[in-house]
């Protein structure tokens, strides 16, 4: 038992470490995703058809689920948000960019005809899996661009090597735990209060 418990001990010591090589970039990603969720939420005319029609087409896939089908395709569309977040930051960070965008406008977008539909306190509602996937989401796009702009770098192919090693160990250990705890919150939240 004790090399197993110095196994995870391990390996969540990499992690923090890992943690504190990406804090700028965690900064870099909150205030980007906040500016675009201010501009989703307070000026919502941007792709609001498309928006709807995607809106519509999720809503579709949940339909006829029992819990488990709906924790199971919360946690796998998160899964490959945040996945490919990290490794397409290869391509000098700009798909995590992209996304930090998309995701921020999307949620103000969602967070305000939400709240002018059924009041300010629907958002508690967003809040407990919110509290768990956002940060899931924000670490994963965080990672990709540290993977990205250390392209930039000198011995640019042995630093990302050594990203991905660390990237998919702060994945596996950090990324998913928290995509699962959201996923089980947000299926129990749609499952039984619709």
């Amino acid at each position: 038992m004790k090399k197993r418990n110095g196994f995870f001990t391990e390996k969540y010591q990499k992690c923090r470490e890992f943690l504190r090589e990406i804090k700028n970039y965690i900064y870099i990603s909150i205030a980007v995703f906040l500016a675009f969720f201010l501009i989703g939420f307070f000026y919502p005319v941007f792709l609001r058809e498309e928006i709807f029609n995607f809106i519509k087409e999720l809503m579709m896939r949940f339909e006829g689920r029992g819990f488990a089908g709906t924790f199971w395709l919360i946690f796998s569309n998160n899964f490959q948000a945040g996945f490919f977040a990290i490794i397409l930051g290869i391509g000098f960070g700009i798909f995590p960019v992209a996304a930090t965008v998309a995701n921020g406008y999307l949620l103000g977008f969602v967070s305000n005809y939400a709240v002018s539909e059924q009041g300010i306190f629907i958002l508690w509602r967003l809040l407990p899996h919110g509290l768990f996937e956002l940060p899931a989401i924000i670490l994963s796009i965080s990672v990709g661009l540290k993977i990205g702009i250390d392209f930039f770098r000198k011995n640019r192919i042995k630093i990302l090597r050594e990203n991905l090693g660390k990237a998919l160990l702060f994945f596996v250990f950090i990324v998913i735990p928290l995509l699962v705890i959201a996923a089980l919150i947000e299926s129990l939240l749609i499952f039984y209060l619709g």
